[in-house]
């Protein structure tokens, strides 16, 4: 969980009032729901162990990005028609990023994949550095998607 927080401005004066946000992050739904029924409890037990209030808002966010194994092995198949075999990796590890994708992947089958940009910070960190030399393979990559899985007419 990240966390943002105001409470006045000085270091030396317990501020009236504090505001707090975060975000909760998981792999599973199932674990996603139960932080959020924590969270509410934890918050409400812990400000009157002090006697103090606490209110929560808690929005759920984006849904854990899962994709399905068969589009998921279809698109390994595809990246590595275009980028060689042996050099797309089959097994990575779930990564905590949230992802509007996720939505489509709830509704239709699919995969989330990504293209291998170097050694670079991933996407949003102040680092982060697009290889720009990476975008014909990219584009490479989703032409051969939709030519292997369209059929011809």
């Amino acid at each position: 969980m990240t966390t943002l927080k105001t409470g006045g401005d000085s270091f030396n004066v317990i501020p009236q009032t504090v505001h707090m946000k975060g975000t909760i992050r998981a792999l599973d739904q199932g674990v996603r729901e139960l932080v959020g029924r924590r969270l509410h409890a934890m918050v409400e037990h812990v400000a009157a162990a002090y006697g103090a209030r606490a209110t929560l808002g808690f929005e759920p966010g984006y849904p854990v990005t899962v994709n399905h194994a068969d589009e998921t092995a279809f698109a390994a198949e595809v990246a590595e028609a275009v980028a060689g075999a042996g050099r797309v990796e089959r097994e990575v590890a779930p990564v905590l990023g949230a992802e509007d994708f996720s939505y489509m992947l709830e509704a239709r089958p699919g995969a989330f994949i990504f293209i291998g940009n170097g050694d670079t910070p991933y996407v949003h960190h102040p680092e982060y550095d697009f290889n720009d030399e990476i975008i014909p393979v990219g584009v490479s990559y989703w032409a051969k998607l939709a030519e292997t899985a369209l059929p011809l007419r």
